[in-house]
């Protein structure tokens, strides 16, 4: 049988990163527990055991990198880290937002480390990545929300390696003004922000983000720079209805979005917000066909399903997509 991965990915003995707060999330002890149910077998993975994953483990670790692999809690990692491919989480791994949904601790961060887009961009070419991904903490705490740092590691990735594609996965910077801006003008090839759910269930899901924002700031790259794919993902299983999924796809393509990933919740912890339902693969293909007919470039949705989830291989597929589209225009 195989074994589920629920929460941390480090060895025995691998301590934290020394900004974590003591209690990983303390806005949640006061919660009362929600038993977290068994998955089903067609989300079950195998434990990590690759040599390939422990080299890159390792790597991250000599770069004192954070990946969102590791600090969300991503049932993919032992895959995706056995073919050298990790989400650089930069500008620390502490939230200052308090989502239900989320693994990623929250508290007051530290200041930035100046060094850090050196040191992501020399990982990514020691890695030889073809595409990499690059995601953060919100830091609600900076006066830009931290959009000069996304930009400096851009700027440092093209310099250390040119033939890498970059893929950002931002937060919303919300009352951040021109935060955006800086982050586009740096060219990242991808645009990724997460709408994460339906609206209905922003308040206890995502209770610091606007869906509206969000949707804007998605919008407004394309305004900004037409030739930047854009591209969200949705979490399902957390109690939305069908209809309200289609609805979020016809918002997202609204604002001409590309790409669009959906997966199944899973829950981190007992005092996190409870998992629904499990939707099933048959669910999950039926919104793949919906959205493509609405005219995504892009659908990823299936139960494993995850923003960064064999990106390098999805960047390929969506240049071939909208190659072909402009060439039958």
């Amino acid at each position: 049988m195989a074994t589920r991965i629920e929460i941390d990915h480090r060895p025995a003995g691998e301590g934290a990163p020394a900004s974590r707060p003591a209690a990983r999330h303390p806005e949640k002890a006061h919660r009362p527990d929600n038993p977290i149910q068994r998955k089903p077998a067609w989300i079950r993975v195998k434990a990590p055991t690759h040599p390939v994953y422990h080299e890159t483990r390792a790597l991250m670790r000599d770069n004192r990198l954070v990946t969102v692999c590791e600090e969300a809690a991503c049932p993919n990692i032992g895959e995706c880290w056995s073919q050298r491919h990790a989400t650089m989480m930069i500008m620390g791994d502490t939230c200052t937002r308090a989502c239900s949904f989320c693994n990623v601790a929250t508290g007051l961060p530290k200041a930035l480390d100046a060094d850090e887009p050196r040191r992501v961009a020399d990982a990514v070419a020691t890695l030889g990545l073809r595409h990499v991904v690059v995601t953060s903490v919100d830091r609600d705490d900076l006066a830009d929300g931290g959009a000069e740092h996304f930009a400096r590691t851009i700027r440092a990735i093209r310099a250390a390696a040119p033939e890498t594609t970059i893929e950002v996965l931002t937060p919303d910077f919300l009352r951040k003004d021109g935060a955006l801006e800086v982050v586009a003008e740096a060219r990242p090839d991808v645009f990724n922000h997460n709408l994460e759910t339906v609206p209905k269930l922003y308040p206890g899901i995502r209770p610091g983000a606007r869906y509206y924002h969000s949707l804007r700031l998605l919008d407004r790259v394309k305004q900004l720079d037409p030739t930047i794919f854009t591209k969200s993902g949705l979490m399902v299983g957390l109690g939305e209805a069908r209809i309200e999924v289609l609805q979020v796809m016809d918002d997202l393509r609204s604002a001409e979005v590309d790409f669009l990933t959906i997966g199944q919740y899973l829950q981190p912890s007992v005092k996190h917000a409870a998992v629904d339902r499990f939707v099933t693969p048959e669910e999950f293909e039926d919104y793949a066909r919906m959205a493509r007919s609405k005219g995504f470039l892009l659908v990823s949705a299936t139960p494993l399903t995850r923003s960064s989830y064999h990106a390098d291989r999805d960047f390929a597929a969506l240049r071939q997509a909208r190659e072909a589209k402009l060439a039958a225009a």
